[in-house]
């Protein structure tokens, strides 16, 4: 029986994963990248116009491997981009500086460390880390602690 070709797009969108991937297997001879059911309906609709409308043309595949040749890849080696030791964001405050909070009746005391905030002898990355332990929800840090004033909307 021949299928128009959108007959057999029409048949591709109504496969379940697995036959799409048992279909690819069989049109490529290899396991799909991907198991994206939209990745495999476009890889295997690709595959059915080019069988029935051919592929790319003896040109147009001389100039994809040219192209494909003056690529550089990475060798893997990463080089900074600055050149130079890649600087830690600043937090501004200087290492010893306490910071307290009264929070539901409870005062909070952290204090600035090399690389991080010390509350409760928990050595944390963040004011916000802090302060997401303080109160079990998501705050901005330096709003917590008064650093930074709420932004006002009028």
């Amino acid at each position: 029986m021949n299928k128009t070709l959108n007959e057999e797009l029409a048949e591709l969108r109504a496969l379940d994963r697995d036959a799409l991937i048992e279909r690819y297997r069989a049109e490529t001879g290899r396991a799909p990248r991907q198991r994206n059911v939209a990745w495999l309906v476009r890889r295997l609709a690709w595959k059915a116009q080019e069988r029935r409308l051919g592929g790319l043309s003896a040109t147009a595949r001389e100039t994809l491997d040219r192209l494909i040749g003056e690529i550089e890849l990475p060798t893997g080696e990463r080089k900074p981009k600055t050149g130079g030791v890649m600087k830690k964001k600043s937090t501004g405050m200087s290492v010893g500086t306490t910071l307290t909070r009264v929070w539901h009746d409870k005062e909070i005391r952290v204090t600035v460390i090399d690389g991080g905030f010390e509350h409760d002898g928990v050595i944390h990355k963040s004011l916000s880390a802090v302060a997401h332990e303080i109160t079990g929800s998501h705050w901005n840090g330096r709003l917590f602690f008064g650093l930074t004033a709420r932004k006002r909307t009028s």
